[in-house]
């Protein structure tokens, strides 16, 4: 066999490439032919390969122990040698000096190029686990993007002879549906989201999806899947389903929108009652206080007097023993005793001065004491803002509010002794923390 033998004896050197525009795998076929066979599988050994930037050439050999490849990634424009096949240089003898063709197919995977695929799901059924007696029928639509870039991987899951692409994203499309169908029937009871919510969740359901089907594409077909797009999620608003349901959603809302306020009111009428508890036993505990402070002046006062009487009768005794001494036997024979009683009208004195300024101090502590008015009585007013009680607060506390914007003309307030709520502008005694709030700052000069 010559070196320029018949082509389909595989004697002409071949230059081997893929001038195909759009492609995922592409099959080699130097004659043309739409089967494999032996002979338009010879390839002569020296023969030149193109590999484009993005592509990978896969030769197949058919071996007894099973097929084994080569792969050339390019961009590579060489000829065939066994030093760049592994594979080949355990099958082509040396001894043939390159003049005998080999058996291989040659395949050529697009590692570049995306691959959209289109999907429609018609109406089906999906229902709200909480009400199951009703079947909202539902649509969808949407985009899969998918490339090849663990090629060995892919050639592992995908026969490459007669590879169509057509079948191939058949597959994929069915899977697809399969799966985009199953996850979005269902989301309500796995996600919590409402059947009627679900159009406006489709950012959230597309990105639920996306999740679940990138490793499958990967482990069932060998593609990485680039991107997924849930165009929309169709509800069918005709159907007796989503009529009816929406019906019994709109009365658990308005149940539950009911319960909800009698259960604020509640709260707020509990909380009143509690205000007014706490408002009552403060100023029971403030009486008391009061009492108690009083009953101790009492008791203070009435000790201070008593030892008064007792430094009284005391100074007393002490004067009538020394207006004795003018009595006493001083060694003159008795009688009266001069001496004596100029030293016990001196002491007498002393002791009466000191008497005068204990009673002075005395009456001036009971004087001060009953001039001092008793202490103002406490201000203390609870608010009430969107339901929520809070306090008592007094008025410097009230003032700081004012100026805060915690508190306002239209806020509701109530103290003790008052019939029920009223908004701080219709109290009296609030009036003037309003007028005190400074205004607003001018605004700035005109440049």
């Amino acid at each position: 066999m010559g070196l320029f033998g018949k082509k389909e004896e595989g004697g002409f050197m071949d230059i081997i490439r893929c001038d195909e525009q759009e492609y995922l795998v592409w099959k080699w076929r130097p004659s043309g032919a739409a089967n494999s066979t032996n002979k338009e599988n010879a390839i002569r050994y020296g023969s030149s390969l193109r590999v484009k930037d993005g592509e990978v050439a896969v030769f197949v050999y058919k071996q007894k122990d099973g097929a084994m490849q080569d792969f050339i990634v390019g961009p590579y424009d060489q000829t065939i040698k066994t030093a760049n096949f592994p594979v080949l240089s355990s099958i082509v003898g040396a001894a043939f000096g390159g003049a005998s063709p080999f058996q291989a197919e040659i395949y050529y995977i697009n590692l570049s190029g995306n691959i959209q695929v289109k999907f429609g799901i018609p109406y089906f059924d999906v229902f709200d686990p909480r009400f199951l007696d009703f079947a909202v029928p539902m649509s969808a639509r949407g985009t899969i993007t998918f490339n090849v870039t663990d090629y060995k991987g892919f050639i592992k899951l995908n026969r490459l002879i007669n590879f169509e692409l057509d079948d191939f994203n058949k597959q994929i499309k069915d899977a697809v549906t399969k799966y985009v169908k199953g996850i979005i029937t269902n989301i309500p009871s796995d996600k919590g989201i409402p059947v009627l919510q679900m159009e406006k969740k489709l950012l959230e359901i597309n990105d639920l999806i996306a999740a679940y089907l990138k490793p499958r594409m990967e482990n069932d077909f060998g593609v990485n899947m680039k991107g997924f797009d849930l165009a929309t999620i169709d509800v069918d608003k005709e159907s007796q389903g989503y009529a009816e349901l929406r019906k019994v959603t709109a009365e658990q809302t308005t149940k539950t929108t009911v319960a909800q306020t009698d259960v604020n009111i509640k709260n707020m009428q509990d909380m009143q009652g509690i205000n007014a508890l706490n408002m009552e036993e403060t100023l029971r505990i403030q009486r008391e206080e009061a009492q108690r402070a009083q009953k101790l002046q009492t008791e203070t006062n009435f000790i201070g007097a008593h030892a008064l009487n007792q430094q009284t009768d005391v100074l007393k005794t002490g004067a009538e023993s020394l207006g004795n001494m003018g009595n006493m036997d001083l060694g003159g024979g008795g009688g009266m005793n001069p001496a004596g009683m100029m030293t016990g009208m001196m002491m007498g004195g002393a002791m009466g001065n000191q008497m005068a300024g204990m009673m002075n101090n005395m009456g001036q502590n009971m004087q001060n004491q009953q001039n001092t008015p008793p202490p103002p009585p406490t201000i203390a007013y609870s608010v009430s803002v969107n339901g929520q009680t809070t306090g008592p607060f007094n008025l410097q506390q009230l003032q700081q509010m004012v100026q805060n914007g915690q508190l306002t003309p239209n806020t509701h307030v109530w103290k003790q002794g008052m019939a029920g709520w009223e908004i701080a502008g219709n109290v009296q005694e609030l009036g003037n923390l309003f007028g005190a709030v400074p205004p607003p700052p001018p605004p700035p000069p005109v440049v």
